[in-house]
């Protein structure tokens, strides 16, 4: 009944996202890496195998998003001290000042569209989404 109206609405939010997003983080940064740094924000460190459930791409892709990334000065692979087949991801002071940047620009523009209802209507929004992301 209402999922046209739902699908239409969800598709135009996403792409503007998805573009105020890339125009603003570039040329430093992309969506892709700034969802890599923020996960290495919750942990110090990450193996690239661990990217592999929160990102919906492959094994090889991610290693060529982490080369970028590494070549960028964002991030910096260490080796385990006591497993030297371990490989640890972890973000540098750059790529943390990166980090906050992608946040603040995201931040930006949530508030911008969000600023159009009221706060209450922001909470039940909020609580709806969570109903549709959370259902089993």
């Amino acid at each position: 009944m209402y999922s046209d109206d739902f699908a239409k609405l969800w598709f135009k939010l996403s792409k503007d996202m998805k573009t105020h997003m890339e125009v603003h983080l570039a040329p430093s940064l992309t969506e892709g890496q700034l969802h890599v740094l923020e996960l290495l924000s919750y942990r110090e460190k990450m193996k690239p195998s661990d990217f592999i459930e929160y990102l919906t791409t492959t094994p090889a892709a991610i290693t060529t998003l982490l080369d970028r990334m590494e070549k960028g000065g964002l991030i910096v692979r260490e080796r385990d001290e006591k497993d030297r087949r371990i490989v640890w991801v972890k973000r540098t002071a750059k790529g943390k000042q990166e980090c906050q940047r992608g946040i603040e620009i995201r931040q930006q523009f949530l508030d911008s569209h969000l600023s159009r209802i009221s706060s209450h209507n922001q909470q039940l929004l909020v609580y709806l989404l969570g109903k549709i992301a959370n259902a089993s």
